[in-house]
């Protein structure tokens, strides 16, 4: 079960190849356990005064609370986007087996061999 530490955080992005290089880099960076990347999905959102409609790619991350502030900050930096969606989810259950994974994927200095 989890106990609040740890978040799905999604992004959105215009291109697969940018999707496949952000979730790699959060990935190796242990800023997430993992990424998955949705096949492409169709947006609708007001920008600038006007309604638009794009195809975009969504990224779900999975981490901790602890790590939040360095993959948000890591979306902000490498997103080609003006304003980035970034949004963090709770997750308020989940196996032992799963949530142990996804905090040792995610410590920064993990033990050797890791």
């Amino acid at each position: 079960m989890a106990d609040g530490d740890f978040l799905a955080v999604l992004t959105t992005v215009d291109t697969e190849e940018r999707a496949q290089a952000l979730a790699e880099g959060a990935v190796a960076r242990r800023l997430a356990a993992c990424a998955q990347i949705d096949a492409p999905i169709r947006s609708v959102y007001r920008w600038q005064g006007a309604v638009l409609t794009d195809t975009e790619w969504r990224i779900v991350y999975k981490t901790t609370a602890a790590r939040y502030g360095q993959l948000e900050a890591y979306l902000l930096e490498e997103h080609s986007y003006d304003t980035p969606e970034v949004i963090a989810t709770p997750i308020t259950e989940g196996s032992d087996a799963y949530l142990s994974w996804l905090r040792t994927e995610t410590e920064p200095n993990p033990p050797a061999g890791q």
